[in-house]
Parts: structure tokens; sequence; C-alpha cells
């Protein structure tokens, strides 16, 4: 694999858990949010990912292969979450129903830090990637050198 291929699979890795975490940062933001524009409580939102072959000439696309089948990922769609709502008894809260149920986004902070962890680890590893296919083309070039 060549060093722009490393690259773009790593920087694509990058892209993709950045948007993961931008998801995971709005769902713990408005855990507690009952009332949305859109109307009833935040719906969480999860990241879909995807894969494709990291191509990077019209003639390998042509070809349709590459010799290492290198993928790069990308993140396919934003989705709501299909959880219910949580409902909880809080007659005197203003979004009460005519029971006096609260319809809170089904979200578990811990869960929802767990997946933050693992996305930012994900993001460093795609960090630590870049910086050793650096560092392998400059002891290219030295080798050049000499």
């Amino acid at each position: 694999m060549d060093l722009l291929t490393s690259l773009k699979i790593s920087s694509s890795g990058l892209t993709a858990n950045k948007k993961r975490m931008a998801a995971i940062t709005s769902n713990i933001a408005n855990a507690q949010t009952t009332r949305t524009a859109e109307g009833g409580p935040y719906q969480p939102k999860e990241v879909v990912f995807g894969s494709e072959p990291a191509r990077e000439s019209f003639s390998e696309i042509l070809e349709g292969e590459l010799e290492e089948k290198a993928q790069t990922v990308h993140a396919t769609e934003i989705q709501n979450s299909r959880k219910p709502p949580i409902l909880k008894y809080e007659p005197n809260h203003p979004d009460a129903n005519s029971d006096g149920m609260v319809a809170y986004p089904n979200i578990n902070t811990m869960e929802e830090m767990a997946n933050m962890i693992e996305a930012s680890r994900a993001y460093e590893a795609n960090i630590n990637a870049m910086g050793t296919a650096k560092a392998m083309a400059i002891k290219d070039l030295e080798i050049g050198r000499n």
C-alpha cells in the first residue's frame, strides 16, 4: 500500500469518527430534552458507517480491483434512534400529558460515554496510523539520500 492510500484510509476514519463524536455529544447534551421544534422529546442520533474501496486513479475505478483490497470508511447517514421514549410521572412538568406522564429521550448517558471513549480511541488510532505512515515515508527518503 502506498503512502497516499494509507493517508486516505486514516483520513476517512478521522472524518467518520468526528461525525460519530458529534452525534454522541448531541445525545448527551439533549438527554433531558422533552420538547423539540419537531414536537415530542429529542430523538437520539445514531451514525451508520459504510465502506468503499480506496481507489486512487480512474484506471483503478474502471478495473474495479485493487491489489490490496483496501477500504475507506465513511458515515453513510445519521439517523434517529428507534428506541421509544421513557415515560416518567411528573404531573407538574409543563410537557406532561393528561395522565401526568412526561416523555424523555431514551438515552443511557453511561452507554453514550462508553461510545464516546470508543470513538475517541478510534480517532486516536487513525492519528497514530497517519504519523507512522509519515515516519515511514521520511525513512524512505533518508534511505534514498544515502
